[in-house]
This record gives structure tokens, sequence and C-alpha cells, in this order.
């Protein structure tokens, strides 16, 4: 999810395919089958604009206003495209970095402090304002993030940039939980709930109103040290146990993240299922 905050490209959309600009028309042209069978379309113009599609490279080459007679007649003014397609474009997209701990969590090799450190810096430089940096969870279950302490002690911190860390608990033992991140210098934290009773049981092994319950106690901490708290919900789409995650179950788990006082909540498609179609 990095808070990489940069106006998106409109001026290139007009670059897309010419399956997708089509769909945001309803009068888009289309050709003909023989013209589609050759892979070239060349329509007649109504003046000495020029509109080709080439389906080797995939590029759509849009110039002016034309009138196309197999489009009925329609004329069809290219060159507002990017204003039809950004309808509902945010002007900046978001980004939350969490591969130093959501990504190296799944690695079999002990990545070196050192390096997750590194990895962090380079983040950073790329341009990247969040990034999430550890976990504090017990060693025994996730032994790639034991150095979470390490790891976090290690990051030169810089103006601007944020590094929240996963503290699912309040306390277990001195080297995991939201006690341990904030002895370790921790100014953001994170907790985590799944809209799935199933995957709950199973990814952290209690119940949905179990984890909630957990996570009341780590965010009234937060807000006494005056520590900013981020939500995630997982499984917001679907589950890989229970399939089809209904709405409401995501609403309510969010809702109740959110008067904890998590300042953002993350919605996870966690299995990857979900489309632009819903």
């Amino acid at each position: 999810m990095s808070s990489l905050e940069e106006p998106l490209g409109l001026g290139d959309l007009p670059k897309l395919s010419i399956n997708r600009l089509g769909s945001f028309c309803q009068s888009a042209c289309r050709s003909t089958a023989d013209d589609r069978s050759t892979g070239n379309y060349t329509p007649s113009n109504s003046g000495n604009n020029q509109t080709l599609f080439h389906s080797t490279s995939r590029s759509w080459h849009l110039q002016g206003q034309y009138t196309d007679s197999s489009c009925n007649g329609v004329d069809m003014e290219f060159r507002t495209l990017p204003q039809k397609v950004s309808w509902d474009l945010p002007r900046f997209v978001k980004v939350v970095e969490v591969g130093p701990r959501d990504g190296l969590q799944n690695e079999k090799n002990i990545v070196p402090t050192s390096v997750k450190i590194e990895l962090i810096h380079k983040l950073v430089a790329s341009g990247l304002s969040v990034v999430e940096a550890t976990s504090f969870v017990s060693p025994r279950w996730v032994p790639q993030l034991a150095d979470a302490k390490d790891v976090l002690e290690g990051i030169q911190h810089a103006p601007d940039v944020r590094f929240p860390v996963l503290t699912p608990n309040l306390r277990r033992c001195h080297l995991q939980g939201f006690e341990a991140a904030v002895a370790a210098g921790a100014k953001e934290v994170a907790v985590f709930a799944s809209a799935s009773e199933s995957f709950s049981k199973s990814n952290i092994n209690c119940t949905i109103e179990e984890s909630l319950a957990r996570y009341r106690d780590v965010t009234s901490a937060a807000k006494k040290h005056g520590i900013r708290i981020r939500g995630y919900v997982s499984c917001v789409v679907g589950c890989p146990v229970e399939g089809v995650v209904h709405p409401s179950k995501v609403a309510y788990v969010a809702k109740e993240l959110y008067d904890m006082g998590c300042a953002e909540i993350s919605l996870g498609d966690t299995i990857g299922v979900g489309t632009p179609a819903g």
C-alpha cells in the first residue's frame, strides 16, 4: 500500500491500447473483421488528421478530430479522452511500502539486519515517505523478524518519512509487542484484523472479536503515548478458506478499527481476487 504522492500521468493516457480507450467511449470505432484479421486499420478521415492502429505494436496514434464511415459518421475528439478516462481518478496516489516487513517475513533464509536497514534506506531514497520497517512479533512464529529492535534502531530517520511497525499485541515478552516497539523508538504502529473469521483463526489463532479486543489495548496505549496508529483489514474481497467475504463484515471491522483511533485503515485483498468491476 508507500506514501509516494505524485500526480498521475494523465498526459500519457492516450497511449493506452485501443481496447481500453474504446471502453470509455460508447461510440468508439471498431474495425471490420477483415481489418482485425490483418492487424492494421486505417479509417477514412474528414480532414488531414490521421488515426492509425497497429496491433503488433499495440500503439494508438491520435491526432485531432476525425469522422469514420465505419462509425456511422460519429465525430470523436480524442484530445478529450484523458479527461474522459480520468473522471474518477484521484489527483494523487499514496503508496505505503511494506516490503521490509510483509515481504521479508516470508523469506526462508534469514536476511541480515544490515541488509534490511540498507533496503529501507534505499526505499526512502527512491522517494517513498512511508515504509513499514518491521514487526514486533514472537521470534518463535516469525524468526525472520527477530531483529526488529535492531532494525528500528538502525534506521536513519529523515524528515517527513514515517516508519510504522506492526504491533499485534501489547506485550508478551521483552522482544515483542507494543511496549517493545516504543522502547526501540517507534513513532507509529499498526494493527491488523481480518474480515474473515476462518482466516483470523488460521492466521493469528483467534476470532475476529478476540483480535479486536487485543488491539483495543494496543491502540489505547498508543494514544496515551501520542503515537499514530494504522489499521489493516485483510481478506476484504475473498478468503482462501471461506471464499467470498461480505462487504458488511469488512465495514464492521473497519469501523471498529476507526473507533479505536486508527488514523488510516488499509483494506487488503489478501488473495488477489478483486477486480475493478467488483
